[in-house]
């Protein structure tokens, strides 16, 4: 019997989700010989941290499912008592970059990550709590299917169970480290009002994702695609494709790891949109096998940040996240170029070699940053209202986001550095219990 760990990370009271992952890991029970550890890591304190708890109390007992609801202390203490026994040189550090006091998409899936090796699992699967599943004729479209039907199989063997292969023949013998979908449903980064206020500014701003040397046409098609997942088409029937998957066409709502988790952490940037996804990019880049399937998940909002300081929360992730790219866009060439060579003789990657990229990457020069605030600023100032008002908060700030950009990719090297130590000793850490 398999061990996986389903994770749902949470800041916002989500309780009817949390229902729903649970259903999904019923459904993983039933339908496959697994053992489910629902891991929920809740970063909620008060009235929705108790209703988190309720929901856990109201799920249906199955013996293959074991429930973990962890607050922000119990997370803690877990992961001093991992870092500690990893012996890593900057273990206050550490801690801050797995648990930070700001939100990080990154660093509360690297805190899964570390709790499933822990538990004893070998693969993690990840869904978020502004999402929900879809149904078709009564039936809900669980993305765990094809997670469990292929992930971690020989390529040659997954072949077997996916609509098509897409993989060179050279690949087969690597076993299948990401299995993954998008969404359907609203943008995943909360734009549109730009956009429908004015497409010319939107097509600016978003246009500050692509590497500065790329045309004019490939920079139009990159905002075209950026933020749209899988569109607004319903589930039909199931298609699933054996390749090295796009990086664009999944999201961190809908994936499943097997194997890479354990060797190379998502960057633990704070307040930084797209944290999490470098992983997807490792996969694809070091020539790993992966599943990409449609059973997409339905992507929604929730009201926080689009008023007051959530708006202002918001477009400050959205604007870190075009900073951060300088030094991604960097490290994703670079391995590019390194393909297979990421990998060690044994078909995994080699955290050195990723560590070094990142290292690397940070002594760029930053003036391309400083252009894209250039652009930014007066992309904010043309949509009035608002937007100007941030603007004015991000000429303010320039400098300290400039620094924050460059100690972020810093930070994901050094955490890379201690991540393999750090796994293992966390396979040697007991969970704290539910109280």
């Amino acid at each position: 019997m398999r061990r996986i760990c389903l994770t749902l990370p949470t800041n916002r009271p989500c309780a009817a989700t949390i229902t729903a992952v649970a259903d999904e890991a019923a459904y993983a029970v039933r339908h496959f010989d697994a053992e489910v550890h629902l891991l929920i890591l809740d970063s909620c304190a008060g009235p929705a941290h108790a209703q988190h708890a309720e929901a856990v109390r109201r799920m249906a007992p199955d013996p293959r499912i074991v429930v973990h609801h962890l607050d922000e202390a119990r997370q803690r203490d877990f992961l001093r008592r991992a870092i500690e026994r990893s012996g890593a040189m900057k273990p206050d550090l550490l801690l801050d970059l797995m648990l930070p006091a700001g939100l990080s998409y990154g660093a509360c899936t690297n805190r899964a990550f570390l709790l499933a090796a822990a538990l004893g699992c070998e693969s993690v699967h990840r869904r978020d709590s502004d999402s929900r599943y879809q149904v078709v004729d009564g039936e809900t479209v669980y993305p765990v299917h094809h997670e469990l039907l292929t992930l971690g199989r020989r390529a040659a063997d997954a072949a077997r169970h996916v609509t098509e292969t897409a993989l060179a023949a050279d690949h087969m013998d690597r076993r299948v480290a990401m299995v993954g979908s998008s969404f359907v449903g609203e943008l995943s980064v909360d734009l549109g009002e730009i956009l429908r206020t004015d497409p010319a500014v939107y097509h600016d701003m978003v246009g500050l994702w692509a590497p500065p040397h790329w045309s004019g046409e490939q920079k139009r098609q990159l905002v075209d695609e950026s933020f749209r997942g899988a569109g607004t088409d319903a589930f039909t029937t199931d298609h699933s494709t054996l390749t090295l998957v796009d990086p664009m066409r999944v999201d961190m709502c809908n994936i499943a790891f097997h194997g890479v988790h354990e060797q190379v952490p998502l960057p633990p940037a704070t307040d930084t949109i797209g944290s999490d996804y470098f992983l997807i990019h490792l996969v694809h880049d070091a020539a790993l096998p992966g599943v990409l399937h449609n059973r997409n998940i339905v992507n929604f909002y929730t009201g926080e940040r689009r008023t007051g300081p959530g708006f202002t929360a918001y477009q400050l992730r959205f604007v870190k996240f075009l900073l951060s790219m300088l030094y991604f866009h960097d490290v994703y060439d670079h391995m590019a170029r390194s393909g297979a060579s990421l990998l060690d003789g044994a078909g995994q990657v080699r955290a050195s070699a990723v560590a070094r990229l990142a290292r690397r990457s940070a002594g760029l020069d930053r003036s391309e940053n400083v252009r894209r605030l250039d652009v930014l600023d007066a992309s904010y100032r043309a949509l009035g209202g608002r937007y100007a008002e941030f603007a004015d908060l991000l000429a303010q700030h320039r400098e300290r986001l400039l620094d924050e950009a460059r100690g972020d990719i810093e930070d994901f090297a050094l955490l890379t550095e201690a991540w393999e130590p750090l796994v293992r000793a966390a396979a040697r850490t007991p969970v704290p219990r539910r109280r």
